[in-house]
Formats: C-alpha cells, structure tokens, sequence
C-alpha cells in the first residue's frame, strides 16, 4: 500500500521543511520514498504545494486528484485550493492562519468569507488548528507552527515514533532541533 500526503501553503511556512521531515520519516521506517515540489513565487507569498508518496515501491512522485490519505495545509484558502486532492472521508489538517495574497491587498481580488465554515463543509474528517497561535504562545516561536502541524498530521499516518525522531534530527538545524521536537510532539496530543 502506498500512502500519498500533500502539503500546501505559502512561501515562508515551512511546507518544504515539512515535506522532507515526513520524507526522511518514511525512509527511515524502511519504505520507498519519492517527493514532488512546487514553488514558483514562494518568495514573494505565492503558493507552495509538496506531495510526499511512500510505500514498498513507488514508481512516481505525483499524485493523482482524489488519491491523497492526508491534507497539511499552513494556509486555510490553500486547504481548499487542493480539497479535490484527497480521497472522500481522508483527514485534512488544516491551520487556521490566513495570508492575505497581494492581489487582494491591492484591491484586484477579494479574499474568501467564512472560510472556517467552508472548510468543515468540505472536510469531514478535519483538524482546524491555529498552529500559528499555538507555536507563539506555547513555544515563543510562530514559526514552529508548521513542525505543530507536521504532528497533528503525523496520526494519519502509520510512521514509528523513532523515525519521526530520526527525521527531525537529520532535517533540522541543531539550534531548532529540540523547538521542534517539542511542537511536534505536542501537535500529535491535537
């Protein structure tokens, strides 16, 4: 069986460190690995979007529309960019932070209403979290927020706490190393 995860948000969130957590994770469990990423204008707040595929074999690093077993989302309009990618019933874990793009802070667009209300329309096995408040409050650090996440999602997934331990070692700078062991771990009591 091979498990699909995409991650989406904007430039800055962290998806790609997030990515190459759940990646490394996976092959320290032993299975095949691939991954894709997208990031074109992540610099300049555009989208990010990264597919994670691991199982026994894996012959491709693309997912197809429909297939993903989990939804990360740093960016709650970006979760429902990419609702149509997982599969009916799958876990969505879903942060509560809104990022206001630049067409809509020059007026050229409009950001989406009561996006929490369409988010639980869309997902019915969702996990709406402010991850961004919680990193902040709870580890002084909102950037944490994506390693918060990371942990939520990590229940929908079927990798050993050692690998995850060993992914974060081997992808995090040392000085973020034990930031982010915590905000994982406490991601995964959400």
């Amino acid at each position: 069986m091979i498990k699909n995860i995409i991650l989406v948000g904007v430039g800055g969130q962290g998806i790609l460190l997030a990515a190459r957590i759940i990646a490394s994770a996976a092959g320290h469990a032993g299975y095949d690995v691939t991954t894709n990423e997208i990031h074109g204008m992540a610099q300049r707040g555009g989208s990010v979007t990264a597919q994670i595929r691991y199982g026994e074999v894996v012959h491709s690093p693309l997912i197809l529309e429909g297939t993903a077993d989990v939804l990360g989302a740093l960016e709650q309009v970006e979760a429902l960019r990419y609702a149509a990618w997982l599969k009916p019933g799958a876990l969505a874990a879903v942060s509560a932070e809104s990022i206001i793009p630049v067409t809509v802070s020059s007026g050229r667009a409009s950001y989406p209403g009561d996006v929490e209300t369409r988010l639980r329309e869309c997902f019915s096995n969702l996990k709406y979290l402010d991850c961004a408040g919680i990193a902040a409050q709870k580890f002084g650090n909102p950037r944490a927020a994506n390693t918060i996440l990371l942990g939520a999602l990590a229940n929908g997934l079927d990798l050993p706490e050692p690998a995850w331990r060993a992914a974060i070692d081997e992808c995090v700078k040392p000085q973020f190393r034990e930031l982010n062991r915590r905000a994982f771990e406490y991601g995964r009591t959400l």
